[in-house]
């Protein structure tokens, strides 16, 4: 599997980070965060979904289907040493996914940048169900109008004592605030990676 490593090699534990569903691992937000993070003395690890690293022979493929996606997380932990060596999470699809393997893969903790808690349109077909009894320790970092789950739609979700949401002012699911709010999308992302940072030495 080709990954992406960023960071001190003997960081423990290594953060994990996956894709979202149409952007790849090397996307202009998933290099961001994994230099921010990285330089804080942070080990990130970047992978691919197998329907997102097709593009490399240049094919153009949607999603895999749920089981092919969880088995990718799970093979990418078993190959970096097991869930007790590392944290998991990733942008949108990806921090969806792990979430689903976390406390099945006995990781360290989840960390979920711009989770979607639900499509688009769509607040009543909930992605939640297995969030209420996530066991392992949770960062979910979010803006507060994300169309996949707004912060007054969310603080009403029934969710795992397990998760902690760190909001982003005005951000939307990609972490950009409007000019008129007064907030910059280089603050977001410096925000998230302050997090996302604390959170990891926290575990």
């Amino acid at each position: 599997m080709n990954l992406l490593v960023d960071g001190p090699k003997d960081a423990r534990p290594a953060l994990v980070l996956a894709h979202g569903a149409g952007a790849p691992m090397d996307s202009p937000f998933m290099q961001e965060i994994a230099t921010r993070v990285a330089a804080e003395g942070v080990r990130v690890v970047r992978f691919e979904f197998p329907y997102m690293a097709a593009r490399r022979t240049g094919s153009k493929r949607p999603p895999n289907r749920e089981p092919v996606l969880r088995q990718a997380w799970l093979d990418v932990i078993e190959e970096l040493g097991g869930g007790d060596h590392v944290a998991i999470g990733g942008k949108s699809m990806g921090g969806r996914i792990a979430s689903m393997v976390a406390d099945e893969a006995g990781v360290r903790g989840l960390a979920c940048l711009g989770y979607p808690f639900h499509p688009a349109g769509q607040p009543d077909r909930l992605r939640t169900a297995h969030l209420e009894a996530l066991r392992t320790p949770a960062l979910f970092v979010q803006g507060e109008r994300d169309p996949f789950g707004s912060r007054t739609e969310v603080e009403g979700y029934a969710l795992s004592w397990s998760i902690r949401i760190e909001w982003l002012p005005d951000g939307d699911h990609s972490f950009k605030p409007r000019k008129a709010s007064g907030h910059t999308l280089d603050a977001h992302m410096r925000s998230a990676a302050a997090a996302v940072v604390a959170f990891v030495h926290s575990l």
